[in-house]
């Protein structure tokens, strides 16, 4: 039998049926390598990054350990931000589709906190979140983790750079001693080795090198001057022309100041850093996702849990000053064999961090000249998409199908045509290709979806 195929565990009929339809047929480096002893009940410390599969590993253990016949919440999931939060969820239910009667449940801030004191009360075997919201509903009594099997720190280095060292601390306090705890860290800070002896028992360290293709990332070093930095990043978006690309600051001020600036220089770029708000966020994921955005700038706190399978381009605005971080933020591009560009900008004073960054990676990393780009000129080109927006969402019963069947019908407008539709609690974001976007609009906003008409607007 192969070992790392899924039918190698032993896993519940209905869940292997479920692995299988989904496409799951060999595990991932961190799944063979965690979830025999996840299965097994042990502790386990895992170094995996986004997009490892390690959703699956956990998700899979928990699953397994659950009591469905019980209302209680026996596994805790605690993610860094919300957008992980709700990945993770995504991902848990789709993986319990199969599963009888097991109700998971995720619970963030930026929202209202009456509709999940009502979940929770229902009953609910899975419970994903945010440590800041959690820790609210605890007080409140409205989360009970008396019951709890499994609790997971996800990306548990984030959560401590983002200061929730308190708040988890109070509510592991809340669990039972004896649980099972599952530590996934990007990296392994001395912080992390802290934690993990504080909250595990016996923990099993488990550590991938999951490395790139060799060759699927081209990367590049720029010197430049401290004050060139924007002119330089206008530059190499205009050289390079990716559809989209990912550029990384180190702090929130001069991520919004960079992306202001390339908007200025005609660039579709948007921000995402912790100043905005919960709707601005979404709003802002949703158009990079969708492609109705070409450039997103971002810190790396914001930047986790972003969901985007095909990216092209990294841009390094500044070099982070861990090394770890350098390659998980270059490690976003060049996934599932497509070819990856990451364009880092150096100071002159910066010889000795480029230097570990390189040993980090075990090679040398090319050296251009900034000269020979040609000086940004021209409007860059519009994005391939738009996004609509529509007033209404889950709470209204709106699916995606909906969207789709009202374009496709009424609006005769292909289905090729129509990329993600993202449904949230009061709005709805439909990306459609440029060329068709006032004809699916005029179509969304005179015709009714779901029995009734729906304001909807442009958003470009």
């Amino acid at each position: 039998m192969n070992p790392t195929a899924f039918s190698s565990l032993r896993l519940k009929a209905p869940l292997l049926k479920n692995l299988v339809s989904l496409g799951y047929a060999e595990m991932t480096p961190i799944q063979a390598h965690s979830l025999p002893l996840i299965l097994a009940g042990k502790d386990v410390i895992a170094k995996a990054k986004t997009g490892s599969g390690k959703t699956a590993a956990f998700g899979i253990g928990l699953l397994t350990h659950l009591d469905a016949s019980s209302f209680r919440v026996q596994a805790l999931v605690l993610c860094p931000t919300r957008e992980l939060a709700d990945q993770v969820g995504k991902e848990l239910r789709r993986i319990a589709r199969f599963t009888d009667n097991i109700k998971i449940l995720t619970v963030c801030g930026g929202v209202p906190f009456g509709p999940q004191s009502t979940s929770l009360e229902h009953g609910a075997h899975v419970v994903v979140g945010t440590p800041g919201r959690l820790l609210d509903h605890l007080r409140r009594s409205s989360l009970d983790l008396s019951a709890l099997r499994t609790l997971v720190l996800d990306e548990a280095d984030r959560m401590l750079d983002m200061g929730f060292q308190e708040d988890i601390s109070t509510l592991i306090a809340a669990t039972p001693a004896r649980r099972q705890t599952l530590l996934f860290s990007a990296t392994y800070p001395e912080s992390i080795a802290a934690m993990s002896a504080s909250v595990q028992h016996e923990p099993v360290e488990v550590s991938v090198d999951e490395t790139h293709d060799e060759g699927s990332i081209e990367q590049v070093f720029y010197e430049v001057d401290h004050e060139q930095r924007t002119e330089a990043v206008a530059r190499i978006l205009g050289h390079y022309r990716p559809e989209s690309a990912l550029v990384f600051c180190n702090t929130k001020l001069e991520c919004q100041d960079l992306a202001d600036a390339l908007v200025s220089r005609g660039f579709a770029a948007l921000a995402i850093h912790g100043d905005l708000e919960q709707w601005e966020r979404d709003l802002v994921l949703v158009r990079f996702a969708n492609r109705s955005a070409s450039v997103l700038v971002a810190t790396d706190v914001a930047a986790r849990g972003l969901d985007i399978k095909e990216l092209p381009a990294v841009i390094n605005y500044e070099l982070s000053r861990i090394p770890e971080i350098h390659t998980h933020r270059i490690g976003r591009t060049g996934r599932a064999g497509g070819q990856g560009l990451a364009v880092s900008l150096v100071t002159p004073r910066e010889n000795r961090l480029t230097a570990a960054i390189e040993d980090a990676l075990g090679s040398t990393i090319a050296r251009n000249d900034l000269a020979a780009l040609a000086p940004a000129s021209g409007r860059p080109p519009a994005p391939p998409m738009v996004t609509l927006c529509i007033d209404g969402g889950r709470k209204n019963k709106l699916r995606p199908g909906d969207i789709l069947g009202a374009l496709t019908g009424e609006g005769g407008i292909a289905g090729s045509e129509a990329g993600r539709i993202d449904v949230f609690d009061f709005n709805t974001y439909v990306a459609i290709v440029r060329h068709s976007s006032d004809q699916a609009l005029a179509c969304l906003g005179r015709n009714r979806i779901k029995g009734r008409f729906f304001k909807v607007r442009k958003i470009d």
